[in-house]
């Protein structure tokens, strides 16, 4: 899980991503995971970045196979902005899955927006004034097992997890930028309640510290098991956290409380 303090600066942005990227690979890393807005958190024309990245050839989408590739690892590229289709219509957060070849596996767009207010100096949040929410569900094949994609604020909705557990979940990529107010109170109870409850690895890297006046984040990235023990994570600042995805966790956890096999409810994904 790389944890990063992106800005509006991009082109500083990337060499930071591709710094820690090289980094997490070197220490044996084969499945990464970058946070949320990694290249571009506040203050950049949304719009402009979002209509580049319409097609694989977009820059922010070409760095992500190019570094995938280069290092041989299952990359999950955070969220950028991609243009929609239709004249007018909003951007979307996009979270996209690369394999180690660089190809393009997967794309999730972020359901649930952020639009709340909190008691910080940023005060009010609307991420629906430049986005619009993704519509479906996404669980992929990887060499490290079905890998769920969500976005941060998903995390409040268990729901969603649960479908993807119907899907057949192992692991839970979750990029993200959690506030300062609500990470300290909430943000790893949430990730060890997602794990537990879903029986799945969780992957989720953060934004980690001040980057403006108004606008803090919390850091605290973690990997979390089955049994929702927290393997490795994060303060604040840059940081790159690794852990062993072991399957024999997996299997223990799920033959220890068969929940699966228990579960009376189905949620439509």
């Amino acid at each position: 899980a790389v944890q990063m303090l992106s800005g509006d600066d991009v082109g500083r942005n990337l060499e930071r991503a591709r710094a820690l990227l090289a980094a997490a690979a070197a220490a044996g890393a084969r499945l990464v995971v970058l946070p949320e807005a990694f290249a571009c958190y506040g203050g950049a024309d949304v719009s402009a970045l979002a209509a580049a990245e319409r097609g694989p050839a977009g820059p922010l989408r070409s760095f992500l196979a190019a570094s995938a590739r280069e290092h041989g690892i299952v990359l999950v590229g955070g969220t950028i902005p991609v243009a929609g289709d239709a004249p007018g219509e909003r951007p979307r957060a996009a979270c996209f899955l690369y394999g180690e070849d660089g190809s393009e596996l997967a794309r999730y767009d972020k359901i649930h927006l952020f639009d709340v207010e909190l008691p910080d100096a940023q005060r009010s949040y609307r991420e629906s004034d430049g986005y619009a929410p993704g519509e479906r569900l996404v669980c992929a094949p990887t060499p490290c097992g079905m890998l769920g994609l969500g976005v941060c604020y998903d995390l409040r909705f268990p729901e969603m997890f649960r479908a993807l557990g119907q899907r057949g979940m192992d692991v839970l990529a979750l990029p993200s930028a959690f506030t300062r107010v609500t990470g300290e109170a909430h943000w790893h109870v949430l990730l060890r309640a997602r794990a537990i409850e879903n029986q799945v690895f969780v992957i989720a890297p953060d934004q980690g510290g001040r980057h403006s006046a108004t606008r803090e984040t919390w850091g605290g990235s973690a990997i979390v098991d089955p049994w929702g023990r927290v393997l490795a994570s994060a303060a604040s600042g840059e940081a790159v956290i690794t852990a062993l995805l072991d399957p024999a966790a997996l299997r223990e956890a799920r033959e220890r409380l068969p929940v699966r096999a228990h579960q009376r409810f189905y949620v439509p994904g």
